[in-house]
């Protein structure tokens, strides 16, 4: 029996889930499971990086182009299109350890991922909002911290069992078709969809604009800092005696801090404004990534784990909500701006980060790269106008 339309609640639980199977396993489940694959296949940091860039190249172009797809009605089919994706892409990264293959497994996983992000928007958020319960959109995203935990706890178990990163792969997308089971009973039958209202003439003055390009800047860079560490803090940690088995623990403290950073810099923003609660956001994220070049204390590594999940999913939709307050009147057009910056910024730094770990031997460079990029994000967007 499928739940009732009048559930936001059940409603916003699916987008969690989505967003838990689509980002947290299809996106982030490689962090735990590269040092895995770079000891067993094996492969360079620069080989790693690549196969990071492909997805996030993939989501790039899904984010972009999914504007362009028939949605038919709420978008519901491709919605589903992007998990059933997630969950075969992820399983068959278990099949081959050639980089090509990888790299193109990767690559279709992020188009994936941005059908599932898209389309939720339709399916899930406009609904719980039109129900009067805007609040539960925070509960969507919190679902990328569950999933970066569930992720975690699993490739931390099989570790614990000498289980290959294949194994970890397979059960990766087994996990996944669980939540998608789940999400499928959660959405409820289609509803005739509302007619679309006219998109007004976009009427921003050039005060606005320049900080519309100020914020779109910003977001490219933090983009480029941010995943760095997100895709390599284990792979760092695997290459310290003393700190590898906390890989773990510590991507589940990201996970952790991850679930709950929308809402509380949501509450930030809305004492301070968009912009400057993403300025320090973004401060406090590039203190997170410096933690993990000045100190090779576990507890260092938990309190950068717990900055950095706290952060930057809080930054990503804190951003887009300014850069739509700054359009509202073609608030697709500042989506599809920001998108792309944040994406090319996101393809780059993998790649980027790589090479330089194999040019120079560690990480530390390229994290000190992320914290200059975060830090001038934050100069660009601290004293941007609130009106």
């Amino acid at each position: 029996m499928k739940p009732a339309p009048g559930s936001p609640v059940l409603l916003a639980l699916a987008g969690f889930l989505a967003l838990a199977t689509a980002m947290g396993i299809g996106r982030f489940a490689l962090t735990p499971i590269l040092p895995f694959m770079i000891e067993g296949i094996p492969l360079s940091t620069a080989d790693a990086g690549f196969i990071a860039s492909a997805n996030y190249l993939g989501y790039l172009i899904g984010a972009l182009g999914a504007s362009a797809l028939p949605s038919f009605g709420d978008g519901r089919g491709w919605f589903f299109l992007g998990l059933v994706l997630t969950v075969l892409l992820a399983a068959g990264m278990g099949v081959s350890g050639d980089l090509t293959y990888l790299a193109v497994d990767r690559f279709i996983a992020g188009l994936a991922s941005a059908l599932v992000l898209v389309f939720s928007a339709t399916l899930i958020i406009e609904p719980v909002t039109r129900m009067g319960r805007p609040e539960l959109v925070a509960v969507q995203f919190g679902g990328v911290g569950f999933g970066i935990m569930l992720s975690a706890g699993l490739v931390g178990l099989l570790g614990a069992h000498q289980a290959g990163w294949d194994t970890m792969w397979l059960l990766s997308g087994a996990l996944a078709l669980v939540a998608v089971a789940l999400i499928a009973f959660l959405v409820p039958a289609r509803e005739k969809a509302a007619p679309s209202p006219a998109r007004p003439v976009d009427t921003a003055n050039g005060r606005h604009r320049s900080a519309l390009l100020k914020l779109t800047l910003a977001y490219g860079l933090f983009g480029f800092g941010y995943i760095i560490t997100g895709t390599f803090l284990t792979t760092i940690l695997r290459g310290s005696s003393h700190l590898r088995h906390l890989e773990a623990p510590v991507w589940a403290m990201v996970g952790f801090a991850a679930s709950f950073s929308l809402w509380f810099w949501g509450r930030v923003a809305a004492r301070i404004g968009n912009s400057r609660a993403f300025a320090i956001a973004c401060m406090v994220e590039a203190v997170a990534v410096l933690l993990t070049v000045v100190s090779a204390a576990p507890l260092a590594f938990f309190v950068a784990a717990f900055l950095f999940g706290g952060t930057f999913v809080g930054i990503t939709g804190v951003g887009l909500v300014e850069a739509r307050r700054m359009s509202r009147a073609n608030p697709a057009r500042s989506f599809g701006l920001m998108t792309s910056s944040f994406g090319l910024g996101q393809a780059l730094g993998p790649t980027a980060a790589g090479i330089g770990a194999e040019m120079t031997g560690s990480f530390a460079l390229p994290s000190l790269a992320a914290v200059a990029t975060l830090v001038v994000a934050t100069l660009l967007t601290f004293n941007l106008p609130r009106d």
